[in-house]
């Protein structure tokens, strides 16, 4: 029996990169959030929202990509390499073909934001940055079916190199096009979709070159006859993939459609939620880190039948996750003027009551972190195990049938303005992480099939 010492060392040496790479990832978006709002509140107000509509699709398609890691980590267990190759060349197709099927979303965004009440000047801005930066989404998603696959033969230290290289380089080219340096026009808001559009194709290509053809990799034969459909391991990771995606997107949609009700508040508003948002994402990718560890840690144990040292994977990634959630909340409550002034212009003439705003912001995120965690933690057990339809339902039902009209109800209904609906969105995440921790530990960690009773 493994000791539980082995067990909390495992995932956090897993872990750690694995968070290092979500937020350096993440970081590409603060650079985008920082940088925009340097250059004018109204760019930052256009960023926001149409940075949070683009990944509601992206979390759609990424539900494939993600998929690809449990599976690969049951076939390692299993010691069966040509099962690697096969979900993951199929991950790249079906990921490629749902990048692609987006881009009309983007490419025609204006009316559909129109449509949600948003004003007309500030639509178009935000259809402009998304067809540049929609071209993006087939090289996003294909990129991530690489790390997943890299994340489950526990090649994380590629993976997060590589997405911090990835990050500075969107970073030197945002502060080129956006504001006109060493030459460049000044594109503005067009500047920073062009650097997240070129940043995206470089990770593709370095991370699709990396798993075909570093040594220790090779025998894999990733890439072989990769024109060459295999309708089998396409359908299991398609039956995998869309509940996680369409999970992915309750929960975002949650967060898109309080951007939506700030909107609705005030530019500024909208504004100070995408920075308070950005910084509780960036903690949020900690737990995303150790939910991933915990996925593949899952996935070998699922592989191997094993339920003892799942349920014991399983507790120590709470106990690592728990740790960050206290770390957060000490940071929300203790410097919360601090975090929110990083992201503007010292000159901004507004800044004390955007600040003030977002100090309130932050201090709801504080009641939601447990939640947050809480949820994102059961997600990657449930995956792990490959139980991704329930999850898929306590998701939709706790985030649009009680979250969001919660949050509209208090901003709107009961007056709180964006303090209610931050509160409302706890309300959600609460629900969802109750029903589907209770889901792991009573239902699913409590009858894992030998492996020879896997399909």
């Amino acid at each position: 029996m493994t000791p539980f010492r082995h067990h909390l060392k495992a995932v956090f040496l897993l872990g750690l990169p694995l968070a290092g790479s979500y937020l350096a990832q993440l970081s590409i978006g603060i650079t985008d959030t920082v940088m925009v709002g340097w250059y004018g509140v109204e760019e930052l107000a256009a960023l926001s929202l149409a940075t949070s509509y683009y990944f509601v699709l992206y979390l759609l398609g990424s539900g494939f990509a993600i998929a690809v890691m449990p599976l690969v980590a049951a076939a390692i267990a299993n010691e069966d390499r040509v099962q690697v190759r096969r979900v993951t060349r199929m991950g790249v197709w079906i990921s490629a073909l749902a990048g692609l099927a987006f881009i009309p979303f983007f490419w025609f965004s204006d009316p559909i934001f129109l449509a949600l009440g948003q004003q007309p000047d500030l639509s178009l801005s935000m259809q402009d940055y998304l067809r540049i930066a929609g071209w993006s989404m087939p090289f996003f998603l294909i990129a991530m079916v690489f790390k997943s696959h890299l994340s489950a033969l526990e090649y994380t230290q590629i993976v997060l190199w590589s997405t911090l290289a990835a990050a500075g380089l969107n970073a030197f080219v945002n502060w080129v096009l956006i504001f006109g340096n060493l030459g460049a026009p000044e594109l503005g808001l067009r500047g920073a979709a062009i650097a997240s559009l070129g940043t995206n194709i470089v990770l593709f290509v370095f991370l699709a070159a990396y798993a075909a053809l570093a040594k220790d990799l090779r025998s894999y034969a990733i890439l072989a006859r990769a024109w060459r459909p295999d309708w089998d391991a396409f359908g299991q990771v398609f039956r995998l993939g869309l509940p996680i995606g369409l999970t992915m997107l309750a929960e975002s949609g949650l967060f898109t459609a309080s951007a939506f009700m700030m909107g609705w508040i005030s530019e500024e508003a909208l504004a100070v939620h995408g920075i308070a948002l950005q910084i509780t994402a960036a903690t949020f990718m900690i737990h995303l880190g150790l939910s991933s560890a915990a996925t593949v840690r899952a996935g070998n144990a699922f592989g191997q039948g094993d339920t003892v040292n799942l349920r014991k994977g399983a507790q120590a990634a709470l106990i690592l996750s728990l740790a960050m959630v206290g770390l957060t909340i000490a940071l929300f409550l203790g410097i919360p003027d601090l975090l929110i002034g990083l992201f503007l212009d010292p000159a901004e003439p507004h800044r004390d009551q955007l600040i003030a705003l977002g100090v309130s912001l932050l201090a709801m995120a504080a009641l939601f972190q447990l939640a947050d965690a809480m949820q994102v933690m059961a997600l990657g057990f449930l995956r792990g195990v490959q139980d991704t339809k329930r999850p898929m339902i306590y998701a939709v039902f706790s985030y649009w049938v009680i979250g969001v009209p919660a949050s509209y109800v208090l901003g709107f209904s009961f007056g709180m303005g964006g303090v209610g609906i931050w509160l409302g969105m706890a309300i959600g995440l609460s629900i969802a992480g109750l029903t589907m921790m209770a889901r792991f530990w009573w239902g699913t960690a409590a009858n894992v099939p030998r492996p020879a009773e896997q399909i």
